[in-house]
């Protein structure tokens, strides 16, 4: 069976990688040394030996296994458990947008990390790659925490980013005299969803990150005083990214009244031109109805007649519609 990824260093630097797991714990027993497993989709029984051998926190094992978790961070006895969302955009179409979430969850022990990731759609190698980097696996795990939690809140600041130009396109978009409305709704509605789906994830990593630095002691996560401006910088980092999403959150709800108030604008300049249009209408409609009675009348069965009728057509006709269009009504 492929053993489960995992790298192992010792004063910061890389010693093994894809260890057994008998290998587990006699590295975890030496000094100076820090170990990482990642494991994707386990089952509940495979979850459940590494717990008995790791003494997990059962609470915590539930919580790894269980759907719609919402990002946190927990202490137990022993060791303190993680868990937030990595997030892409994908795009079947123009005016569709989907937003993809993927759980990470992580136990932190006080020289071990183990990170449990819900498939294989978060790309661990990034993560790997911001370890190796920052340089800091040599201030132990919780240098590892923090690389894993910046890796996926810049993931964050991506498709926040991406959302904000998607918003930005959707603005123009508004005042174009051949635009559709139904178009205009649909990447409305796909953007309004993603955005919900995002402040959940997103808005929670302030309790996460900020849990973190206070679970800061010798036997949950021993946070090295030089790594206190790192994870200052990503709980700054977090606070943006939660003000940018409620930010435009606002923009997408300013763009849908607009959107509203622009299609009220244009049906009241269609009701005014159709307005204008029957009242000019309305003229030879109302002449020919008065010479066609069968009474007579100055001029009937004459030429006079006819012509006294077709001049105040045109008058009538022309006049209404010289009035409407001062009054930019057609």
């Amino acid at each position: 069976m492929e053993l489960p990824r995992s790298l192992v260093w010792r004063d910061g630097i890389e010693v093994a990688r894809n260890i057994s797991p008998s290998e587990l714990e006699s590295f975890r027993g030496e000094a100076n040394t820090v170990v990482w497993l990642d494991l994707v989709a386990p089952s509940r029984e495979a979850l459940g030996k590494l717990a008995d051998e790791l003494d997990l926190d059962p609470l915590a094992v539930d919580d790894v296994i269980e759907p719609k978790e919402r990002p946190k961070a927990t202490r137990h006895d022993g060791h303190t458990f993680l868990t937030c969302y990595a997030v892409a955009l994908e795009r079947p179409d123009q005016a569709r947008l989907e937003l993809r979430l993927a759980r990470l969850s992580a136990f932190v022990l006080p020289n071990a990390l183990i990170t449990v990731r819900s498939s294989e759609a978060i790309d661990i190698d990034r993560i790997v790659t911001r370890w190796a980097e920052d340089g800091l696996t040599g201030h132990g795990v919780a240098a590892l925490v923090h690389g894993m939690l910046d890796e996926v809140v810049d993931g964050h600041f991506e498709v926040i980013t991406a959302l904000d130009e998607d918003i930005d396109d959707l603005e123009d978009l508004l005042f174009e005299s051949e635009r559709r409305a139904s178009e205009v709704q649909q990447r409305v509605f796909a953007l309004r969803k993603a955005l919900v789906q995002l402040r959940r994830v997103v808005l929670p990593m302030r309790e996460v990150v900020s849990a973190v630095m206070r679970f800061r002691d010798e036997r949950d996560i021993p946070l090295a005083g030089e790594l206190d401006g790192y994870f200052n910088d990503l709980y700054d980092h977090v606070i943006r990214a939660a003000e940018w999403t409620e930010s435009l959150r606002d923009m997408i709800t300013s763009v849908f009244e607009t959107n509203l108030s622009l299609q009220d604008a244009r049906l009241n300049e269609i009701m005014k031109k159709l307005a204008a249009w029957a009242a000019i209408i309305a003229v030879p409609t109302a002449v020919t109805g008065w010479f066609g009675q069968n009474l007579p009348y100055p001029g009937f069965a004459t030429d006079f007649g006819l012509w006294q009728s077709v001049a105040s057509i045109l008058v009538g006709s022309v006049g209404l519609y010289l009035i409407f269009r001062r009054a930019d009504w057609i």
